[in-house]
């Protein structure tokens, strides 16, 4: 796969996915030395700079790696998935069972740690989860998300906080068809309302055992569901 200039639009773009398909193609196999800049520049028919930034860009997906004073090697020949594909990508029952070992170790630390402010966002998270009745299942799912979320943040620990915020878009899609196809919301419009209700006054209490164990069985009668036959499940 011979390289060639460049036509003139986003020349950093161009040059990446330039020489990202002579390192997948197998032009350059893992471990060979790529030639030197000037060698690049003048084949791609760009500047120093941009063959610079390409190659910046090459090394944060994983393929190349510079060496001090031997030149950039290819070690990969395919780019390191980023954590938010990785998620994207993944079973949702996976990504499920992780969610659920994140979320009832937090919802103890969040019995322990929960502040007056915390107590206030839960509950309005709550009531905003229940007027979502009259929402379709898209705007329920997010109303439910944004109850998780707060008792997340309650923990106090802005670690769980992030982790969990990695984990929601990932979720959002394929619970929301997971409430379509099964009909969850056909003789309830606000499934588990009393199991929430009751894991906030659990929080609001500090019992932290009672919101572990509430937050749990929730989780598990919705990856039931999950393993059940929606959408990306195993």
């Amino acid at each position: 796969m011979p390289l060639g200039a460049l036509r003139p639009s986003p020349l950093v773009d161009q040059a990446v996915q330039h020489l990202r398909e002579q390192i997948t193609g197998g032009h350059w196999p893992v471990g060979t030395r790529l030639p030197g800049e000037n060698a690049l520049a003048k084949t791609l028919g760009v500047g120093r700079s941009t063959v610079r930034e390409a190659l910046r860009a090459l090394a944060g997906a994983g393929l190349v790696q510079a060496r001090q004073g031997s030149g950039v090697f290819v070690i990969a020949s395919e780019p390191v998935q980023d954590w938010a594909t990785r998620l994207r990508r993944a079973a949702i029952s996976d990504v499920y069972e992780v969610r659920m070992m994140v979320e009832t170790q937090a919802a103890r630390l969040a019995a322990a740690r929960r502040t007056d402010e915390d107590v206030a966002a839960m509950e309005a998270a709550l009531q905003a989860r229940e007027r979502a009745a009259d929402a379709d299942d898209a705007a329920f799912v997010d109303a439910d998300i944004a109850l998780h979320a707060a008792i997340v943040a309650a923990a106090g620990n802005p670690v769980l906080t992030d982790l969990f915020a990695e984990f929601a878009p990932a979720l959002r899609e394929k619970l929301i068809d997971m409430v379509e196809l099964l009909g969850l919301r056909e003789h309830d419009r606000t499934p588990g309302h009393d199991t929430h209700a009751a894991l906030v006054a659990a929080v609001r209490d500090g019992d932290a055992r009672a919101a572990s164990d509430l937050l749990q069985a929730e989780l598990d009668q919705t990856l039931a569901h999950l393993h059940g036959g929606a959408p990306g499940s195993r």
